[in-house]
């Protein structure tokens, strides 16, 4: 009769969910570019081939999925992506690309790079790593934002969070125990009890109830408004200064709450701004792998930006989301130059700044503020923006500003903005 030997099974790189390798490089991904050198920050550094290699080597290091000789190999090596090691980090770096995660955008060495196709020298097809950059896709983009919803509601408990509640009541199918009278146009979600109330009370023939168009009655609903946000990140040098990042926890904000409202709020737009020396819209794909950069604050041009994505939404509900740690620093002036002082706060800067401020609550939008900073004269800036728009101000930590946002955004009514 025959026998059968078992061996303990030990996992490999191949068993490697990509899922799990994402949660492990989440980190790196997200980046400020603080533990690089606050003093100098580049806002295009972490972009490269070669940081996301480094990224998935530093995980499985940390996992204790790298062999001891083809570590010892690695560290002996003049480049360690030449060795065995690199091998396996840049097919670690193609799986991530098939299974949809990431993409290169252009040069030698991405990860979709096959054999003959490189145009360097060393390992077939491999190229020059620092030659290609890569982006995020959209999966990634949602499973970093759910990781990061996750992690900052996880802990609170509490059901999941619905559509935005307002005062109001329409005819609807989700009843709050309340009717009244049908008009024209609502939805025909009868209150039978309250509509044969009124035949009989109007009198009727024995045997025979009449209904009449002002019987009828409907039960009211909560009405469900939607609303466009947009969101300010401040990305001037501030945010990485003072042995404290605070960009990466704003971003992780920002990827949350887009996770939210794509999944929760789906009637709802959301768009973001980086405000720095000047202002620019960015797309969600780009937005987890935005870098501080050695810039002044310019919030009056995130305002002005920000003012203008809002005005081609239709949405009942209009707010601004600032996250800053500054003062602002800086204003455009009219020929396109940039006026900056750094120096206490610039009557001509914060002149300019409340400008913008006042055109947004003539425009019905709505500004909140989450600062990362609580210097005195900051504190009574953002009390005034608050109280001009009629807003909200939060004094925040790193560790504490996703909780707020996540939470007064879901808290929002239509009440506090019309």
């Amino acid at each position: 009769m025959g026998s059968t030997r078992f061996s303990r099974y030990e996992a490999t790189l191949d068993d490697l969910d990509m899922a799990e390798l994402m949660r492990g490089i989440q980190e790196r991904l997200l980046s400020s570019g603080f533990e690089r050198d606050p003093f100098a920050p580049d806002p295009d550094a972490g972009r490269t081939m070669r940081d996301l290699y480094e990224a998935i080597a530093e995980a499985l290091l940390r996992a204790d999925m790298i062999p001891d000789d083809v570590l010892a190999a690695a560290l002996e090596s003049d480049d360690w992506l030449d060795s065995e090691l690199g091998e396996m980090v840049r097919e670690l770096a193609r799986r991530l690309e098939r299974e949809g995660y990431l993409r290169a955008e252009g040069g030698a060495g991405g990860p979709g790079t096959e054999a003959g196709e490189g145009a360097g020298q060393g390992d077939p097809g491999q190229g020059d790593p620092d030659g290609a950059r890569f982006e995020l896709t959209d999966k990634s983009i949602d499973f970093l934002g759910y990781r990061t919803l996750r992690d900052v509601l996880g802990g609170r408990g509490g059901g999941t969070l619905g559509a935005h509640e307002t005062r109001e009541r329409v005819a609807g199918i989700e009843a709050v125990g309340e009717s009244r009278p049908y008009a024209f146009g609502d939805a025909m979600n009868l209150d039978l009890g309250e509509t044969f109330k009124s035949a009989v009370a109007r009198g009727h023939e024995p045997g025979r109830i009449e209904l009449l168009e002002d019987d009828l009655h409907v039960q009211q609903a909560e009405l469900q408004a939607a609303a466009a946000t947009v969101v300010m990140l401040d990305c001037s040098h501030s945010m990485i200064l003072y042995g404290e990042d605070r960009f990466t926890p704003a971003k992780q904000v920002a990827l949350a709450l887009a996770h939210l409202i794509r999944t929760q709020y789906r009637g709802d737009s959301l768009r973001f701004v980086l405000f720095h020396d000047g202002a620019e819209e960015i797309p969600l794909a780009r937005l987890a792998q935005a870098r501080v950069g050695p810039y002044h604050t310019n919030t009056a041009q995130g305002l002005a930006t920000a003012r203008r994505l809002l005005k081609r939404e239709s949405k009942e509900m209009k707010q601004i989301v600032m996250i800053t740690d500054g003062k602002p620093s800086a204003i455009t002036l009219p020929g396109g130059r940039v006026y900056k002082n750094a120096y206490g706060l610039d009557p001509m800067v914060m002149g300019e700044t409340l400008r913008e401020v006042a055109a947004c609550r003539r425009e019905g939008i709505q500004i909140n503020t989450f600062m990362l900073a609580r210097d005195p004269a900051l504190i009574a800036f953002v009390q005034r923006v608050s109280a001009m728009t009629r807003g909200k101000a939060y004094f925040t930590t790193p560790d504490t500003i996703g909780r707020y946002v996540l939470q007064d955004f879901a808290a929002r009514r239509t009440r506090t903005v019309n």
